[in-house]
């Protein structure tokens, strides 16, 4: 269970919360959790999210399972230092889509004393380590990493399998575009797909 870091309250110096994993793992969720509860107990919250993300809200944080939280929408990491002043706690939403600047933002912020929370996709939908996520797991204070269940096998799941055609990097999806997968599933799948693509090949 994750425990907020209490025990020096004269430290002028905040920190970075990292919450990590697949789609459908409750990501998003546990970030709500965690924003709500600093916002009940009076603390100043802001909250940002990459404008590309409109899935379910232009402005509001929305988990998969309808928990919603009021957010900026910013186009870049920068507009974050910009607008997040004279706050005590700091969210950021899918980080796996920001530039790399906001590692930079995140350990800014915490040096001036805030606490900062973000939540992202540590890898892609080919087993990679995704965007910035790898530097802000490097350098946060609490990695949390969360598992969905796996689609196929009822594992952890540990992979976002997608099963759309797109070979773009970033394709905003949900159930219709991916799957959570275990770690047998996911290599399985890829070496399926692989087989037909090389098939399909041959039989132009």
């Amino acid at each position: 269970m994750f425990l907020e870091n209490t025990v020096n309250h004269n430290e002028q110096f905040g920190w970075i919360e990292v919450i990590c994993g697949s789609m459908f793992s409750g990501k998003t969720e546990e970030l709500i959790r965690r924003l709500k509860r600093a916002q009940f107990a009076k603390q100043k919250v802001e909250i940002f999210k990459p404008a590309i993300d409109v899935r379910y809200d232009v402005e509001k944080v929305v988990s998969h399972d309808a928990n919603e939280i009021r957010s900026t929408p910013v186009p870049s990491s920068a507009n974050i230092r910009l607008l997040a002043s004279d706050v005590d706690v700091v969210g950021i939403d899918e980080a796996q889509f920001f530039d790399e600047e906001i590692v930079a933002v995140c350990n800014d912020l915490a040096n001036r004393g805030v606490r900062v929370i973000v939540a992202g996709l540590d890898m892609d939908f080919k087993g990679n380590p995704f965007g910035p996520m790898p530097a802000l797991m490097a350098t946060a204070e609490y990695v949390t990493k969360v598992h969905a269940v796996c689609t196929r096998t009822g594992n952890l799941a540990h992979y976002s399998y997608r099963k759309a055609a797109s070979e773009e990097l970033v394709l905003l999806g949900e159930t219709q575009e991916y799957e959570p997968l275990s770690r047998s599933a996911y290599f399985k799948a890829m070496a399926e797909e692989k087989l037909k693509k090389a098939e399909e090949k041959n039989g132009k």
